[in-house]
């Protein structure tokens, strides 16, 4: 009986932690993120600017 308990438990905690990250990424109701490019200005070791455009979406 021990046995068969464990291997349930096992087996529920498994199928759970599957579950949990494949609903991350679900958007219902054809809901689209509101994405937009920032520019980020940073130096080199040169002191040259370099400007890096970053995708930003909430």
């Amino acid at each position: 009986m021990r046995k068969f308990i464990v291997s349930a438990t096992v087996a529920l905690v498994a199928a759970v932690s599957f579950a949990a990250p494949s609903q991350a990424g679900y958007y219902s109701y054809d809901y689209q993120p509101y994405c937009f490019i920032k520019k980020v200005k940073a130096y080199d070791y040169y002191g040259n600017v370099i400007i890096k455009r970053i995708k930003v979406c909430k």
